[in-house]
């Protein structure tokens, strides 16, 4: 049975046909406003476009559809025309403002697009009479903690509270993360405890927070927490639990939750919680059992778990299963001069010079150049 999204896209494309067929023009937000949430559908949504355009004078359709077809080709990738849209509009409204906020904040792994949305709040603030609300503060809040821009972050939640804007989980969310990769935990923790009613992606935020700066223990009673109030853990926090069980050393509990997280949680292991398994295993010189589970599993490996067996063997000694995930690498990532420096360093530690020596040999052989390390420092 199809989705509710999957049969509404589909409806409205076979009511948008009709009307074709029947000549009739009509309000078109309800055909972009779902197409806009199915990027499966990128041809029919672009035909859509091309109807607003083509019978529909700019003066005669409202923001709303504006705001549908940012949203559409956000998440379709296409930034540049989500932009082109927004600056067809003189004066946009909140609506038109938070769809190209969100739809910047979209890609967080691009600090260029969260530098932007810096931007255009800033735009939004100085150059029209729109006041933000919460939508608008979880994609500045988002863009910071990406950043690390702390003192935009703080101003943000200083206006959330100054104005009375609710603190609302996606808020909250959003606060944590920034707060978390500040380095200012006991914030995190703060803007936690004050929510009175968290759902599963607070409690993976705040667990998040533990588990990245060291405080394994903490995060596991807080998964205890979420446990004992009824919330069903998803697979991000499993991810994230098995690796604080990595960090303090809880080999054998964190393999227990990994083995029956399918049947106790209705979470089906993935590459990331493989991935962990591994990590695990390798912390506690496990280097063998991490080899074949690595070998064991039902998906392709990828390098993150080569490399992460590779970091064990140079921590624990172990040549052999070293070189084997040197060759894995090595098929996986040709190029990548890291692999072959870790191999390297393994050797080294040892005094194994003979190793270090065709480690280079090998490099050279294949054209592979030692990448120069840098720092960036924000001024």
């Amino acid at each position: 049975m199809a989705n509710v999204p999957t049969w509404l896209s589909r409806f409205t494309i076979k009511f948008y046909v009709y009307e074709q067929s029947n000549l009739i023009l009509t309000h078109t937000h309800l055909f972009s406003r779902h197409l806009g949430s199915n990027p499966i559908w990128v041809k029919h949504g672009r035909a859509l476009h091309t109807h607003v355009l083509k019978f529909l004078d700019p003066t005669e359709y409202d923001q709303f559809v504006q705001a549908s077809l940012v949203s559409f080709y956000s998440k379709c990738g296409k930034f540049g025309v989500c932009r082109y849209l927004f600056d067809q509009i003189s004066e946009p409204d909140l609506g038109l403002w938070n769809s190209i906020l969100s739809a910047y904040n979209s890609s967080a792994d691009d600090t260029g697009l969260s530098m932007e949305v810096l931007c255009l709040f800033s735009d939004m603030q100085r150059g029209s009479k729109i006041k933000p609300n919460e939508i608008s503060f979880v994609a500045l809040i988002n863009a910071c903690a990406d950043l690390g821009a702390f003192s935009e972050g703080i101003w943000a939640h200083l206006y959330l509270v100054k104005n009375n804007l609710k603190l609302n989980r996606f808020v909250v969310t959003s606060l944590i993360d920034l707060y978390v990769n500040c380095g200012f935990l006991e914030f995190a923790r703060h803007v936690f405890d004050e929510l009175p009613k968290k759902d599963i992606f607070c409690y993976n935020a705040m667990i998040r927070g533990f588990a990245t700066h060291g405080y394994g223990h903490e995060a596991i009673d807080l998964f205890n927490k979420l446990l004992l109030e009824g919330l069903a853990p998803d697979d991000v926090t499993m991810v994230l639990i098995i690796s604080a069980c990595s960090h303090v050393g809880w080999v054998d509990e964190g393999c227990e939750l990994f083995y029956s997280m399918r049947e106790r949680y209705g979470v089906e292991p993935k590459l990331e919680h493989y991935g962990c398994l591994v990590d695990l295993l390798g912390r506690a010189g496990r280097v063998n059992e991490a080899l074949e589970k690595i070998r064991a599993m039902p998906m392709e490996p990828n390098a993150v778990l080569w490399r992460s067996l590779l970091s064990a063997t140079r921590n624990h000694g172990n040549l052999e299963i070293g070189e084997v995930a040197l060759e894995q690498l090595i098929k996986l990532e040709p190029e990548t001069s890291g692999n072959y420096v870790l191999l390297s360093n393994v050797y080294a530690d040892i005094n194994k010079w003979e190793g270090v020596k065709r480690v280079r040999r090998l490099m050279k052989d294949n054209g592979i150049a030692k990448v120069q390390g840098m720092s960036v420092v924000d001024v």
